[in-house]
């Protein structure tokens, strides 16, 4: 009775991850799983035939959420969001059964603070009961078991999250107080301990072969199981070892997904349809005969551009091959030639947009048509949409459905009118009744605080996605400042070449984004960057240029907190004592690492001395 019962919310407040939830680097064939690990090899400086302890496990398709224990106790629980900043459901998360509420201390007392990464997800067996109860009700079937969990998660009454069965395995740690354990293997054993669910296929392996034949062998054992799983995840176990090795921008190096090949079938392709994107950019899109893939009914699927269809001959009428893989659009990937009869018909780009009549281009060099038009109409209804969107300005209840209504109406005519519109405006459009037109007022102001790289990803500049938006806002303090950006100021930034450059300049050229960018500020609009996009200065940066080692077990800071407490202040933290160790930070059981620092004369820091270095 604990678990059920709280109070309906209003929305879910955003948490900021202490520890960025990464994502991980693909292999699609035992070839590559072999590449990563040599890759291992050559970055650790080791001998190709060295053997490195891998931990295999299944790589569940679900959706990653971060429960942190305090003293046993949950306390929060959070999605990944974006990686940085995720959604607290909290509320949600206590009603799921395999979850603990408090962990068990028959085998060994929980750490004053933990943070435990998993996966929520919906077995089989319970998500076919939710679909026959909904058809029952005649309601709509969700399509897939990710997508019911997805759903169940983001309840705003968890009294309904409760009712759906979901599940949960647990797969790492994020920050801690204290280390559990020294691999990767025997951390997950603790967290099984104090009660949290972990997946018994779990496996440690001593060579990538052996590695590649597991994850290879359950491609045919995928469905015998009551979960969805869409690959094997692979990492390195000793955690040290994974500490030297690091992560690039957005994915640890340590780490691997071993991807499942994508799941066929083949069908009629019924008619070849234009879509026009928010860049104008032209996608021809397959109308296919409904079929079933991996349990999802497609009746609609990519076909990339022109040069595809083409390169593959495929025409209208043909018998195609449809392939799906995970959450990513459909595919078609060749047509079956040996079918034809001589009904199908050879497809050609139109010549105009089928939104605004406008002419299309194609851009030299470049394999996609665009429309010419800087008034097309579908161009803004998918920047609208684009711009209300999760990762860009977060405005909940702004989709596809709203913006069609928003700029059919005459409401939205540039951007900057998303944050112009009333309750009254709402209210003389199709399906808005009070409560509804006043939450999504209340998300369009919230909106106004995202922080400043948000919003210029969200503006939509062709080739701008969230990583450029980020080094822009690291180069250009405000919309104003970058409003007059040249092309050289702009190729002075690292990640940031002369196509993207170019896309900016031309963009920022057109006099109705330059009123847009005004227009943004006077409205209430964040213009400059918030404090966490700021870039620390040499002040807040006292330890650059130093190279740390943490080791042993410090009083108050884990392992992952100390790294965090250096990295921000600008040093460096290796995994390894050598003569370019400035600083040697000693916990207790610190093992070999405090001996090969004392040969080399390295000086010793408490974690006192560490906080204190800081301030000095």
């Amino acid at each position: 009775s604990h678990r059920v019962g709280a109070p309906p919310l209003s929305g879910f407040e955003k948490v900021q991850h202490p520890v960025a939830l990464l994502s991980l680097g693909n292999a699609f064939n035992g070839d590559e799983m072999k590449a990563w690990y040599e890759r291992c090899l050559r970055r650790l400086d080791l001998d190709p035939e060295t053997s490195l302890e891998l931990v295999a496990e299944l790589k569940i398709d679900g959706l990653a959420v971060s429960l942190t224990y305090e003293n046993g106790i949950l306390i929060r629980a959070a999605t990944r969001g974006d990686g940085r900043v995720g959604e607290n459901i909290t509320a949600n998360t206590r009603t799921i059964r395999p979850i603990p509420l408090s962990l068990s201390t028959s085998k060994a007392s929980p750490i004053a603070s933990l943070e435990v990464r998993g996966e929520v997800y919906f077995p089989r067996s319970a998500f076919d009961r939710l679909n026959q109860s909904l058809a029952h009700a005649e309601q709509k079937p969700f399509a897939n078991p990710r997508n019911a969990a997805a759903g169940s998660l983001r309840q705003l009454d968890s009294s309904i999250t409760a009712s759906r069965d979901l599940a949960y395995f647990a797969y790492s740690t994020g920050p801690v107080s204290e280390m559990l354990a020294s691999t990767h293997a025997e951390e997950l054993v603790v967290l099984s301990n104090w009660g949290l669910p972990t997946n018994p296929f779990t496996q440690r392996f001593s060579s990538i072969e052996d590695v590649v034949s597991y994850c290879e062998s359950w491609i045919e054992k995928r469905d015998t199981l009551d979960y969805e799983i869409d690959g094997v995840v692979v990492k390195v176990n000793d955690l040290d070892v994974q500490e030297q090795l690091g992560n690039v921008s957005n994915a640890p190096r340590w780490a691997v997904a071993f991807k499942f090949p994508a799941r066929e079938s083949s069908t009629i392709l019924e008619n070849i349809v234009i879509s026009v994107g928010r860049t104008g950019m032209i996608t021809p899109e397959a109308v296919l005969k409904p079929v079933e893939i991996g349990g999802v009914m497609v009746s609609q699927a990519t076909l990339h551009n022109e040069d595809y269809i083409l390169g593959r001959d495929i025409r209208i009428g043909d018998t195609v091959v449809v392939k799906r893989a995970g959450d990513v659009i459909p595919a078609v990937v060749s047509a079956v030639t040996s079918l034809r009869d001589g009904s199908e018909q050879k497809w050609t780009m139109p010549d105009v947009c089928p939104a605004c009549q406008s002419p299309l281009q194609r851009i030299q060099g470049e394999a996609d048509y665009y429309c010419t038009s800087t008034t097309c109409p579908e161009q803004f209804i998918r920047l609208v949409e684009h711009f209300a969107s999760r990762d860009a300005m977060d405005i909940e209840g702004l989709g596809t459905k709203l913006a069609i209504q928003l700029v059919e109406a005459g409401l939205i005519k540039s951007l900057e009118d998303v944050f112009d519109l009333s309750e009254n405006d709402l209210l003389n459009l199709d399906g808005f009744a009070g409560k509804k037109a006043e939450n999504l007022i209340s998300g369009i102001q919230k909106s106004k605080s995202q922080r400043l790289s948000r919003l210029i990803f969200g503006l939509g500049i062709r080739h701008v996605g969230k990583t450029t938006a980020e080094l822009l806002v690291s180069k250009f303090e405000s919309l104003s400042l970058l409003s007059a950006a040249t092309q050289d100021k702009l190729l002075e930034i690292d990640g940031i070449g002369p196509a993207i450059a170019e896309s900016i300049v031309d963009w920022l050229s057109v006099s109705s984004n330059q009123d847009t960018i005004r227009q943004l500020g006077d409205l209430g609009v964040r213009v400059v960057r918030s404090e966490e996009e700021t870039p620390s200065s040499e002040a807040d940066m006292p330890f650059a240029g130093w190279t740390f080692v943490i080791t042993g077990t410090l009083p108050t800071l884990g392992r992952k907190e100390a790294q965090a407490f250096v990295k921000s202040r600008g040093g460096k933290v290796s995994s390894s004592v050598s003569s370019k160790t400035t600083y040697l930070v000693l916990g207790e059981n610190p093992g070999s690492k405090a001996r090969k620092g004392e040969e080399l004369g390295i000086t010793v820091l408490s974690e006192d001395d560490l906080i204190s270095l800081a301030k000095s």
